[in-house]
């Protein structure tokens, strides 16, 4: 199955959500701060109202932070019996480095891959009764 020619392999609409890229062209910057979207792209006029990621980046990144942090604290934990002031050291870092660092990049990969499969909000079906 090909692709129009407004929505780009889903290769590539991967790789422009990862590098933070309008999901259209793949040439304008999708953000205008950390977390917050520009109105439209510089580059083909894309309106960006018709995104809305809800709190899926963040549940994907808790999720996957939280599996690393803690199974990283067990085996610490289990191996060498830390003070627990030499834990807050360890994990508070890491949890910040495993949580910050890649929301912005799951963000605009949820984005893409909303622009991608034309993602709407649902609609009810006109059926007539039985």
């Amino acid at each position: 199955m090909k692709a129009s020619s407004d929505t780009p392999a889903l290769y590539q609409t991967v790789l422009r959500g990862l590098a933070c890229k309008c999901p259209r062209c793949g040439d304008g910057k999708l953000f205008a701060g950390f977390l917050s979207l520009r109105p439209r792209c510089e580059s083909c006029g894309l309106d960006y109202t018709f995104i809305d990621t809800g709190d899926g980046p963040a549940i994907f990144i808790i999720m996957l932070a939280g599996a690393i942090v803690v199974a990283c604290a067990l085996v610490v934990e289990v191996k060498y019996q830390p003070p627990f002031w030499l834990h807050a050291v360890l994990w508070l870092p890491l949890i910040l480095a495993t949580t910050l660092l890649p929301l912005r990049s799951m963000k605009s990969l949820l984005i893409a891959l909303q622009f991608h499969h034309k993602a709407a909000p649902g609609r009810l079906i006109d059926r007539e009764p039985k």
